[in-house]
């Protein structure tokens, strides 16, 4: 099984809920700025990364995580999705690929925050703002990664894209 966390920038909720996924963060606490500024990749990502599957780790299951972000393509996990199944029926594949969508956790001061700090590089209004909204939808991402793994555990289709809309 293959886990990807998608989004608009892939750096934010999504590195979240990778590193939530792969046991590298702690759940039963409000995480440090110093923990948020230190999950792999958080802010970290550029413009030239859309589009690109980002390495994470391998969970305790031995199934790779990866991150994607995909902009405002909402096409982009489809149009992949499509592929995949085209890959697999070729090749006879059967590996299960999870789509899992971390938009719907993003609060207003990580959505300002991510604009000021990758947008406008302006990372003195941005990061404080992005420490914020971290804090703010820490329980939702712990919540969508359980969610994920449960589905990834039970789903019978090869291809599953979680929209996740029931975690705004």
């Amino acid at each position: 099984m293959i886990y990807i966390y998608n989004d608009y920038g892939g750096t934010h909720t999504t590195s979240m809920a990778a590193a939530f996924h792969l046991n590298k963060l702690p759940t039963d606490r409000t995480l440090t700025k110093e923990e948020i500024l230190q999950i792999p990749y958080f802010n970290k990502l550029t413009s030239s990364d859309f589009g690109k599957l980002i390495f994470h780790g391998t969970d305790e299951d031995k199934n790779p995580v990866y991150t994607l972000g995909r902009k405002n393509q909402k096409l982009v996990v489809p149009a992949l999705k499509n592929l995949t199944l085209l890959l697999q029926e070729k090749n006879n594949g059967e590996e299960k690929i999870i789509f899992s969508n971390t938009s719907p956790t993003v609060p207003f001061p990580m959505s300002i925050g991510g604009f000021l700090s990758r947008g406008l590089k302006i990372d003195s209004l941005g990061v404080p703002l992005l420490v914020s909204g971290a804090k703010i939808c820490t329980k939702d991402v712990i919540r969508l990664v359980e969610h994920t793994k449960k589905v990834g555990k039970t789903a019978k289709e090869t291809v599953t894209i979680l929209d996740n809309k029931e975690f705004k």
